[in-house]
């Protein structure tokens, strides 16, 4: 009987001892986030163009854009290193990316969870902004535009401050919705997200 209520107790333990690593490691997974390391996503350190990240929760849907960021150096950007009207990778070397793990309203349009390319049409006045399926792509030399799942028209905004190095941002507004920034040099534009968890 004593053998049999110790097996017991010992049994008991060892499930307490596995159900709390499993809540150890689901906090560890939720809070994964907040200590990413952003570095994982550089490119070489004397890289001109460093390849970097972009991210955030919008509730459980975590939404990640990678991108090389080149910088201005004294160029001019836009109707110049960058053509006015003509498909670019939205960076430098290879196309940037957007992923999201649940499906993600953007600009009042639901694209199913996944991973796409990022590729965009500068406009003096309006950008174009491009989802692709094709997200391992150098420059735009293999964009095809059947590949597209979607495509935006959102409007150029003038910046207070000018950015040197090519920046994205995604913000969350609360546990729905959020914000995708885009700014370099003087220009930017912005994308209205929500989640669909």
């Amino acid at each position: 009987m004593k053998a049999k209520n110790y097996m017991i107790i010992l049994f008991s333990m060892i499930i307490l001892s596995c159900t709390s690593n499993k809540t150890e490691e689901k906090e560890v997974a939720k809070d994964e986030h907040a200590h990413h390391d952003h570095s994982a996503h550089a490119g070489a350190s004397n890289s001109k163009s460093p390849r970097t990240a972009a991210m955030a929760n919008i509730g459980s849907n975590h939404v990640h854009i990678d991108y090389s960021a080149p910088s201005v150096r004294g160029r001019e950007i836009f109707g110049g290193l960058v053509a006015y009207d003509e498909v670019w990778v939205t960076g430098a070397h290879s196309a940037a990316s957007i992923s999201f793990n649940q499906d993600l309203e953007i600009e009042g349009e639901v694209i199913p969870a996944g991973k796409y390319a990022l590729f965009t049409i500068p406009g003096k006045e309006s950008w174009t902004v491009i989802l692709n399926t094709n997200y391992k792509q150098h420059l735009a030399d293999d964009y095809d535009e059947s590949e597209d799942v979607a495509r935006f028209e959102v409007p150029s905004i003038r910046l207070d401050e000018a950015e040197e190095q090519l920046k994205f941002e995604v913000t969350a507004a609360d546990l729905k919705t959020g914000v995708i920034w885009f700014k370099w040099a003087g220009k930017g534009f912005m994308l209205g997200i929500v989640s669909k968890s």
